[in-house]
């Protein structure tokens, strides 16, 4: 084979292996796949809360209040052990933190990494609606939904990018580039009702009524219906991340017309959440 023919069997070899990645990946993405492996959401969990505890102006964490920091880790923990369709329990490190701002907001980062604002503590009114939300987010992490929506989005550059062997570094880029705005925090509708799904599956086998997410729709329901679309609203963040359009309220409410035998007026912990609540910073 002379060097003319044998650049162009390598030509259209390489062509045929882009090729063959770009049809997989257009495949797997339909299916919901991920490129990343479990410890690489761990890797990323790691990066981006080194990277949100060194933005205070934008993630204030909150200092001291050790009790407040503990009631909130102490339910997802709680939740975590409780139920036995929580999967990657073993695999994940699952941290709950604290943001000290009046947003309204909760929302999670690969590997069960898991920040709480004391605005949205501030909003609701009860233990297991703080409960309910803080299963969504576990189901997030336990989902992988980021690294899926990183998979879509950054796939076909990082296949090209490994198999021509000119980026070794691409992992790590993504990594360094994800923490801008809150872009990495945005969730698809899809997600959002997954996430609720399996919300209500956790409490199921917890003390809580498993589905006091519900209330915590009922409340953003009641702030708009009071304030309207006025911009700069302490939801704003949480709906940009968070859409809770109205078939995801109906899939809730569908799913807990199923469980009869669970009573709303049951397993709230009302008052010792009016007790904890009285202990958050103004």
């Amino acid at each position: 084979m002379n060097e003319r023919k044998y650049k162009y069997s390598v030509s259209l070899l390489t062509f045929s292996v882009l090729l063959f990645g770009l049809i997989s990946l257009s495949v797997f993405y339909s299916c919901g796949a991920n490129i990343f492996s479990e410890s690489q959401d761990v890797e990323l969990g790691q990066q981006l809360d080194k990277e949100i505890k060194s933005n205070p102006r934008e993630y204030p964490m909150l200092q001291g209040n050790q009790e407040i920091k503990d009631y909130v880790s102490g339910i997802g923990k709680y939740i975590i052990n409780s139920s036995p369709k929580i999967e990657r329990k073993n695999i994940f490190p699952y941290n709950f933190q604290v943001i000290n701002d009046s947003v309204i907001n909760a929302f999670c980062t690969p590997g069960g990494y898991i920040y709480v604002y004391t605005g949205l503590m501030k909003f609701i009114d009860n233990e297991a609606t703080l409960a309910g939300v803080i299963a969504h987010e576990i189901a997030h992490a336990e989902r992988r939904h980021m690294t899926q929506r990183l998979t879509s989005y950054y796939g076909v550059s990082m296949i090209l990018s490994l198999v021509l062997g000119n980026n070794p570094s691409a992992y790590a880029e993504i990594a360094a580039n994800l923490f801008v705005g809150l872009g990495f925090l945005a969730n698809s509708r899809s997600d959002e009702i997954e996430a609720d799904n399996y919300s209500i599956a956790y409490l199921k086998t917890s003390k809580y009524y498993p589905g006091a997410i519900m209330f915590f729709f009922d409340n953003i329901l009641a702030e708009q219906k009071l304030k309207g679309n006025a911009p700069g609203g302490g939801l704003d963040r949480l709906l940009s991340t968070h859409p809770l359009p109205q078939d995801r309220i109906d899939n809730v409410r569908e799913i807990m017309t199923g469980l009869k035998d669970k009573d709303s007026l049951k397993g709230l912990y009302a008052d010792e959440y009016r007790i904890f609540k009285s202990k958050l910073p103004k």
